[in-house]
């Protein structure tokens, strides 16, 4: 940092690891998973980790807003990628949002910066706080999404999922979780579907009665629904392609399916064999790229869960929304598309494939099934009965499950998800 004592300052290397995060977010475009491990290599501390994605998670939450007061307060706009806007982010959501002192907030949010920058962002950040304690200026009730996001959301979507996609960025998420059967044990919470239950935001899951045991695993409800849609195994052979990090492995393995397992990601393949072990579960486990890799026979059935703009699952990673545009999505479409040509011949006549994708985009669900079905005659949707999903999530007009901010919204909203469910023709 070059500043003589900075090093002693309490807190400074989590912020200085936050700064990081946000610099590789905004400025690369990466995703906060993405950019953790550099950021946060030289911290030892796990809590210091923590509380370094905490701020800058929730810098990118209230960006919009934070961005407005800090131009408020400036003659001059700071570019959006200056190292002092970065700081005075990192120094007010501490403030605004995580109720840190005031003094604490600035003692190491100048130390981000040099030079005239750091007269300045002490200058915004005083003058920011003024407006705050004589009520000119304050946070909205609910972070704004970015706007080129709401208006593909409001286009798509319409203005009510469009407000609740709002709503539902402010509260933070439930604690969702999937079971390895329908003995939930001592634990109190909603049970929104058979093997799920939902519990407040903040609960500790390695501390909850069946952790240790291996009774259970985290999975949002929307991200359950795909592995729901194959039903019982009875020992046939499931490919669970794009694996990681393996919720809907477990849920196939629990089902009866001999679960063969892809990702190319090795390292979250490590954690996906301690869940596995954890939870006393059964799948082969292979790393791989799925367009150098084909299976030794055509399989009973296939879950893909593609990879995919990820804005479905903005609550919890609210980076996507500052990392994905219309040009990522349309990328990210082109590899589905690639991936859906490559795997259909690797399930039986008759056999099953189930389409997933963690996104709020059309081209990444809808269209992309469209085109799949267009393209490949041997496949048939095979729609989703309402008596497969949870209350309160229906299938669309063909059959294929959209699951949107607005549902269950008086029970802690739920992620954006598309599944289809397809049959190869025997």
């Amino acid at each position: 940092m070059n500043n003589p004592g900075s090093s002693k300052i309490p807190g400074l290397p989590a912020r200085t690891a936050a700064l990081r995060l946000l610099d590789a977010v905004c400025r690369r475009g990466e995703t906060l998973d993405q950019a953790m491990a550099a950021a946060t290599s030289k911290l030892s501390n796990p809590s210091d980790r923590s509380l370094a994605h905490n701020i800058a998670a929730n810098a990118l939450r209230w960006m919009t807003a934070l961005d407005a007061m800090i131009d408020s307060a400036t003659k001059k706009r700071l570019p959006d990628d200056a190292k002092a806007r970065m700081a005075l982010r990192i120094a007010l959501v501490q403030v605004l949002v995580l109720e840190t002192p005031q003094h604490a907030a600035i003692a190491t949010a100048l130390p981000l910066v040099h030079g005239g920058p750091r007269r300045l962002v002490h200058g915004v950040f005083s003058t920011v706080m003024r407006g705050v304690e004589s009520g000119k200026l304050a946070l909205p009730e609910a972070p704004e999404i970015p706007g080129e996001t709401l208006d593909r959301w409001t286009h798509h979507w319409g203005e009510d999922v469009a407000s609740s996609a709002d709503r539902a960025w402010a509260s933070a998420p439930p604690l969702d979780l999937s079971f390895k059967d329908d003995d939930i044990g001592a634990l109190e919470g909603e049970r929104l579907s058979p093997k799920h239950l939902r519990m407040p935001s903040g609960s500790s899951v390695t501390d909850l009665a069946g952790f240790d045991d291996g009774a259970f695993w985290v999975q949002d409800l929307a991200a359950s629904l795909p592995a729901r849609l194959l039903g019982e195994g009875g020992g046939k052979t499931v490919l669970d392609l794009c694996a990681a990090p393996g919720g809907k492995t477990m849920q196939l393995a629990s089902a009866g399916w001999k679960t063969i397992s892809v990702d190319n990601s090795a390292k979250r393949m490590e954690r996906f064999k301690d869940n596995l072990a954890r939870t006393k579960l059964d799948a082969e486990i292979v790393i791989a790229d799925l367009m150098n890799w084909e299976p030794s026979q055509p399989a009973d059935a296939i879950l893909l869960d593609a990879p995919c703009s990820a804005t479905g699952i903005f609550r919890r990673h609210p980076d996507v929304l500052h990392c994905i545009g219309s040009r990522q999505v349309a990328e990210r479409a082109d590899v589905q598309k690639a991936l859906l040509d490559r795997i259909a011949t690797w399930v039986k006549p008759g056999g099953m494939l189930v389409y997933a994708v963690c996104s709020l985009e059309p081209e990444e669900g809808e269209e992309q099934i469209e085109q799949f079905l267009e393209n490949h005659a041997d496949y048939a949707l095979v729609a989703a009965r309402s008596d497969e999903l949870p209350h309160g999530i229906e299938p669309d007009d063909r059959g294929c499950v959209r699951t949107l901010p607005n549902m269950l919204s008086e029970k802690g909203y739920l992620d954006g998800f598309f599944i289809a469910r397809l049959q190869r023709k025997g």
